[in-house]
């Protein structure tokens, strides 16, 4: 019954533009942000062109991004839609990030080709906690780095607020009667959905609904008249746009921003399974950093267009440079630096440098200045112990303790034919008495090493 039901629907045609097309020749905040490649496309495209910049030329205004809690931890996914608000801000606009903490319990379908698992109500405020902390420590660490910006605010909203209390019948009553059933199976993410073995669920059919009263409630409390979505997010972003049009007759606005994609063209993002999380605890800022230092040079320019603020003309410069010496990759280092600070503040930065340093360039320096944590995020997967420091201690006893090497001959073999080191340093003699600053460092740790990737950690308690 689905395909003839497909075929007898009217796909609504596309009415998103290119920024860099619409806003040639201008030169105000809004062309300025989309020659970064950030902002990618406006709706309705009719209108938008002409009245969107002259809306934001009139005074400050309202802009807002919605964030499901669906884990505990924003993304890297989820960054470009942050710097977006945080534009905004820096223009001395208003930004108000919601977290979806009644949509969440619906399941966003856009851009999945199977319905989510339902949260518990423990698991949304949980997760709702941590994107608000990711939130809360990026515009923290943004004003950090950027000052300020007089007059313009930045809110944090959970729409489970503006739910609670409503009956499902009311609301279907007062607001589903503005919505088109035709309209709605037209958007995309319903439309490929529809068509797989697995269909789509109501519940998942009226996320675009919730979505659209989210939009319209910001815009009535607080005068927002701008959403921003990434480009898998139209249908729901056109969706507000037509209800608030319908229901107040006042134009309000959308703006696309691109998708960030792996180098083999999936989506980054915790579906796809390969999210790199903004909270230190899902991801360290060492490994946040050699994301960044990692990018080919096929992408740094764009990176450092979309995820920092860098002026234009000094990215111009950056790659110039790299172009005379690329075996530096100074556009990847500048790339990892200002992205890690605007995530982890500096010191974040400064404890991704330590870790990197004590990795890859086997600084005994580094490591002695690495905190507990520090150590453990380097080296996530290595057992680590907390072990009494009595006099005589061998390097034997502390490997066989650590269960680093086998019992008996084989693990004395191990260590005397060179298998083994201790913060960077090879030992050979199974039998030698542990020293202070030389098997175990100032800060009381000892990194230990068998073969070329086997790491264990120990934490020393003196007597």
């Amino acid at each position: 019954m689905a395909a003839p039901l497909l075929r007898a629907v009217r796909t609504v045609p596309r009415i998103s533009r290119p920024l860099s097309r619409t806003l040639s020749g201008s030169s105000d905040f809004l062309a300025a942000v989309a020659r970064r490649g950030l902002f990618k496309e406006l709706f309705p495209a009719e209108s938008a062109g002409l009245q969107l910049p002259s809306l934001l030329r009139s005074g400050p205004q309202t802009v807002y991004c919605g964030f499901d809690p669906t884990a505990d931890s924003l993304h890297v996914g989820n960054l470009l839609a942050v710097l977006g608000l945080l534009h905004f801000h820096r223009a001395g606009h208003n930004a108000i990030a919601v977290i979806g903490g009644a949509t969440a319990q619906l399941g966003d379908p856009s851009g999945r080709s199977h319905e989510r698992d339902p949260l518990m109500p423990d698991s949304i405020e949980a997760n709702a906690r941590g994107i608000r902390q990711s939130l809360d420590t990026l515009f923290g660490n943004y004003e950090l780095l950027h000052g300020a910006r007089p007059g313009a605010t930045f809110t944090v909203l959970n729409n489970a607020s503006w739910y609670r209390g409503q009956g499902a019948v009311g609301f279907l009553s007062s607001v589903g009667r503005h919505f088109r059933m035709g309209t709605m199976l037209s958007r995309h993410s319903v439309q490929s959905r529809l068509r797989s073995p697995e269909g789509m669920s109501l519940t998942e059919f009226v996320y675009q609904v919730l979505q659209a009263y989210d939009f319209y409630h910001l815009h009535r409390e607080h005068g927002c008249a701008i959403q921003l979505g990434g480009t898998d997010q139209l249908g729901n972003l056109m969706s507000g746009q037509d209800f608030i049009q319908r229901v107040t007759g006042q134009q309000v606005f959308g703006i696309l921003l691109p998708l960030i994609t792996s180098s083999t063209g999936d989506k980054l993002g915790k579906s796809a399974g390969n999210a790199l999380w903004l909270n230190r605890e899902r991801t360290s800022p060492f490994e946040f950093y050699q994301f960044f230092v990692r990018q080919q040079d096929s992408v740094v320019e764009k990176f450092l267009k979309l995820f920092t603020f860098l002026p234009l003309a000094e990215i111009e410069h950056i790659m110039e440079q790299h172009a005379k010496e690329p075996e530096k990759r100074g556009p990847q280092k500048r790339l990892a630096a200002e992205v890690t600070k605007l995530v982890h503040g500096k010191e974040g930065f400064e404890s991704a440098k330590r870790c990197t340093h004590a990795l890859f360039h086997s600084s005994t320096d580094a490591l002695e200045a690495m905190s507990d944590q520090e150590l453990q995020e380097l080296f996530r997967e290595a057992p680590f112990a907390e072990l009494l420091l009595e006099p005589g201690t061998r390097v034997l006893d502390t490997c066989l303790k650590m269960s680093a090497i086998p019992a008996g001959a084989r693990g004395y073999e191990i260590i005397s034919s060179g298998g083994l080191s201790i913060n960077h340093r090879r030992v050979t003699n199974p039998d030698e008495v542990l020293v202070v600053g030389q098997h175990i460092l100032k800060n009381g740790l000892s990194l230990l090493k068998v073969g070329k990737k086997n790491f264990y950690i120990v934490k020393w308690m003196h007597l």
